[in-house]
């Protein structure tokens, strides 16, 4: 079984795996974060650790919208950072057989950001690969935003 934390920008469905997502939480204001990729908007506080915010629409090429108090912050974690991504809604974690799940390039070559998609009863879900989520560059841009930030490592 594959455990999966699916959540929604504007109609369309995205998940995650469970085991990459540490938190979901209401939004909460964003603090700007100089020098950091046009990709990151900010960064918040969560429990005392400093997390840059990701901007999902913008990698998804979703038009912009303003951030709103019912908007969700996902917590998650790559091999490098852990992130915030900005999602409209959290549908919560589904469980699905691994047959359920159709490797992406069956459907289109070429879609290595999304590894996969889930057959859910109302419709399909993308699952995306957080790891492939920055570029090289914006990881390196990132790493020096946040170490040039007060109090940064």
């Amino acid at each position: 079984m594959t455990q999966l934390v699916v959540f929604r920008l504007d109609q369309q469905r995205y998940a995650l795996p469970l085991a990459v997502v540490e938190r979901v939480v209401h939004a909460v204001e964003i603090t700007p974060l100089p020098n950091a990729p046009a990709i990151v908007l900010g960064a918040i506080d969560v429990h005392g650790r400093v997390i840059p915010v990701l901007d999902v629409r913008q990698r998804f090429l979703l038009p912009d919208r303003q951030m709103c108090p019912a908007d969700w912050f996902l917590v998650a974690h790559t091999a490098r950072h852990t992130v915030v991504l900005v999602v409209d809604e959290s549908e919560g974690v589904v469980e699905r057989p691994q047959a359920d799940i159709v490797v992406s390039t069956q459907i289109v070559p070429g879609l290595d950001d999304f590894p996969g998609v889930v057959r859910l009863d109302d419709g399909l879900v993308l699952i995306h690969d957080l790891e492939r989520f920055l570029s090289l560059e914006e990881a390196r841009a990132l790493d020096e935003a946040m170490d040039e930030r007060p109090g940064g490592s």
